[in-house]
């Protein structure tokens, strides 16, 4: 099977890695700005509050999640609503947008749990099933998810028995790698159709995204397979990949052209590119610490500032992860 195949089913497969509940930080799997600082959240909400007072958003849109796992990330997202305006709560209507059952059942019992019934939340399991005027889309870590082909000087890789070999051509395939001066590395698949999809979901929108990458494409593979706080390159003679295969996750460093293009492509208008530490700190990330330090004690307000530094650390989220923002208006 191609490698692309091979991944999927790795990941999204009926034992996939992502469709069973998994937890994220020290305990966890993996880390995430989610884990890391409530902040995170706090800062995307005044980004929504500034569209609504710019007049981009109508105070009747839908705040949609793009693969919310737990939920954590809306629930910081609505708490700081609640705290900065709390009257968009009662006329936003906030969607998640997740292909699992098991997942969207606890999705929706966690937030039920945090808001009871001050929420109007709505699933779906497809991004193609949405159809409203005005929308915010948002995703942490959703484009590294996304299945890949392997390419090595102009043949893709397929997988046998877990082996990797690169033996077959696709024309489609060696073109989007010359597009992005790639003699090996990995090609995305599915960024044209995500990108389509949005852009008939909502007649005006934004959608802010956080990943890890560069825009332009790096010159190597990065695939790589991550369990138990380790990483461990997909092509390591010592890792197992039979054992691996759908208990760990894999992952690779975004090609932010590729993004790019997809959305420009389906008439979508990139806005913003950013070091994840140059957008929170624009959006307001230090004017929401500030107010924190007024109303809270100082060892409070010192807890919560070394996690959010976590978020603008340029050695640990803040540099290596990008924020990407398109706008169809």
């Amino acid at each position: 099977m191609r490698f692309s195949t091979y991944m999927h089913e790795w990941l999204y497969g009926k034992k996939g890695y992502y469709t069973r509940y998994k937890a994220i930080g020290k305990e966890g799997d993996f880390y995430t700005a989610v884990s890391s600082s409530k902040f995170f959240g706090g800062t995307i909400a005044k980004h929504i509050i500034a569209l609504v007072d710019e007049g981009f958003l109508p105070e009747d849109a839908m705040i949609c999640e793009i693969g919310a796992h737990h939920g954590y990330l809306m629930a910081d997202i609505i708490e700081f609503l609640y705290t900065l305006r709390p009257e968009l709560l009662e006329r936003f209507e906030f969607a998640i947008v997740e292909r699992y059952d098991a997942l969207q059942e606890q999705q929706r019992h966690y937030l039920q749990e945090c808001f009871g019934d001050a929420i109007r939340l709505r699933h779906y399991d497809d991004l193609n099933k949405i159809h409203v005027n005005h929308a915010f889309f948002y995703a942490n870590e959703i484009f590294d998810a996304f299945a890949c082909e392997l390419f090595y000087k102009g043949h893709i890789a397929t997988v046998h028995n877990h082996e990797i070999v690169f033996e077959e051509q696709d024309a489609a395939v060696t073109a989007l790698a010359e597009r992005y001066c790639k003699d090996r590395g990995e090609i995305a698949v599915g960024y044209e159709a995500f990108a389509a999809a949005m852009s008939e979901a909502a007649e005006t929108f934004e959608f802010m995204s956080f990943d890890y990458g560069e825009m332009q494409a790096r010159p190597d593979f990065s695939i790589r397979v991550y369990y138990d706080h380790k990483t461990f390159p997909l092509f390591d003679e010592s890792l197992q990949r039979s054992k691996r295969y759908g208990t760990s996750d894999i992952t690779y460093d975004v090609t932010f052209a590729h993004v790019k293009d997809a959305f420009e492509s389906a008439g979508v208008s990139m806005v913003a590119f950013k070091a994840q530490m140059t957008a929170l700190v624009e959006m307001g990330l230090l004017d929401l610490l500030q107010m924190l330090q007024q109303h809270v004690d100082e060892r409070v307000y010192k807890q919560e500032l070394e996690k959010a530094k976590l978020l603008i650390m340029p050695d640990f989220l803040g540099e290596r992860f990008k924020m990407i923002r398109f706008r169809n208006d």
